[in-house]
């Protein structure tokens, strides 16, 4: 049988679920008990990790937190830190998943368990604030868009467990918030503006009171960052969202004479890809001196504040890196194919990221050379940046969680 015949075979399994859906409304829940998960239960990162750390680390006088996971290794890691997580389909896990007031994740309430999820107060922290049209804003999504009765009727499953008018959702500004009413098709009052606690992170200690739990990979990424800074390196990042036209990244770029550039530059290139991307195989096997590939699962805000210089595409990285106001390169080498066949943009691409833009592997070396140099784009990126965030500190999971501390007890 093919993967993707048992995937459908899966889908249309959940129709026995319902009833215990809709016996979850009748559980008593406690609003001390929050329960946390991130990208449908698969890893431990973006907003829910560090919202979840600022929480279990400052908050256990008022709430009880507990990570709730599709994937075990994640559990006993948080475990054998001495924080509280269970396994989705363990006892304690499915407990908690019914008894829990507030449910916390950056997709959909199946990062934890929607099933289990009627009656809950549902705190959507989303995975991103940049500049493509999403959900019910992006024409080309099928479950939220269907064309047909028949994928109407293939889809309705997926729209019942996915986002609901009633959930809150997070924005880090006013402007976002204006959008994201759109595109989770919502009123202003369930959109919360309180910057994103993955932030908090590209500030101090002092400042977030989040003390980062890294995995192994990302304490060695770390180590291998602090080497190169000690002997006098750069580092530079590369980031890119993922899309069926990055597969012409390998005709555009040739490895080998880049990586000479960057040790004539004295610069360090970290590639990180998106977790979905096409090219994972193909970057796992790079091998240079002066490019290392981090692990898709590794946590982009486990080391984001050590990057010199940024180079992505269309990611909503670029808007977090604002933050830092450092360099940026903008690499959109299949600019033509990408705004052909994928989403449209709220806003006019040059003003979101006006940065030096590169479409070729001279034009990057050259805009590298050039930024380094000089950014000469400190002023629209500011512009850009007061758009996008609302709060520039790393006080936004102290405001989140008060936020959400007064909607539970106000409201119920």
């Amino acid at each position: 049988m093919s993967d993707k015949r048992k995937e459908r075979i899966k889908y249309w399994l959940q129709l026995f679920l319902l009833p215990v859906y809709g016996l979850s409304f009748c559980m008593p829940r406690s609003k001390k008990i929050w329960v946390f998960g991130c990208t449908f239960g698969r890893r431990f990162s973006e907003n829910p990790r560090y919202f979840y750390l600022y929480t279990a680390q400052n908050e256990r006088n008022e709430v009880r937190p507990i990570w709730i996971s599709h994937n075990k290794s994640i559990v006993e890691f948080l475990q054998r830190h001495d924080y509280e997580a269970y396994y989705y389909h363990s006892l304690k896990g499915i407990w908690y998943s019914l008894r829990a007031k507030v449910y916390i994740f950056d997709n959909y309430s199946k990062d934890i368990d929607f099933w289990l999820s009627g009656g809950a107060a549902k705190i959507n922290l989303w995975h991103g604030s940049g500049n493509k049209k999403t959900n019910h804003d992006n024409v080309f999504d099928k479950v939220r868009h269907p064309k047909n009765k028949w994928e109407k009727w293939c889809t309705w499953l997926r729209r019942l467990s996915d986002e609901k008018p009633d959930h809150y959702t997070l924005a880090t500004s006013e402007a976002m918030a204006e959008i994201f009413t759109s595109a989770f098709a919502t009123d202003r009052k369930h959109i919360i503006v309180e910057g994103y606690p993955r932030n908090d992170m590209l500030f101090s200690f002092q400042e977030s009171h989040i003390k980062n739990l890294c995995t192994s990979m990302e304490q060695e990424l770390l180590k291998q960052i602090e080497t190169f800074k000690c002997n006098g390196q750069q580092i530079a990042a590369y980031m890119p969202t993922f899309r069926d036209s990055e597969k012409v990244f390998f005709e555009v770029m040739q490895l080998d004479t880049f990586n000479e550039f960057l040790k004539t530059r004295n610069l360090f290139l970290i590639t990180k890809l998106h977790p979905k991307s096409k090219l994972k195989q193909q970057f796992e096997e790079i091998h240079y001196s002066n490019i290392v590939n981090a692990d898709a699962e590794i946590d982009v805000y486990s080391f984001l504040k050590k990057v010199d210089l940024l180079i992505t595409d269309y990611s909503s990285v670029y808007t977090d890196f604002m933050l830092l106001n450092r360099p940026v390169i903008a690499f959109q080498y299949d600019w033509e194919l990408y705004t052909a066949n994928t989403r449209d943009s709220y806003i006019e691409q040059d003003i979101y990221m006006p940065e030096y833009k590169a479409r070729t592997m001279e034009e990057l070396m050259i805009g590298i050379e050039q930024v380094l140099s000089e950014d000469c784009c400190t002023e629209e990126r500011f512009i850009s940046k007061k758009r996008m965030f609302q709060y520039v500190d790393g006080k936004s999971s102290y405001r989140l969680f008060r936020t959400i501390y007064q909607l539970i007890h106000v409201k119920n």
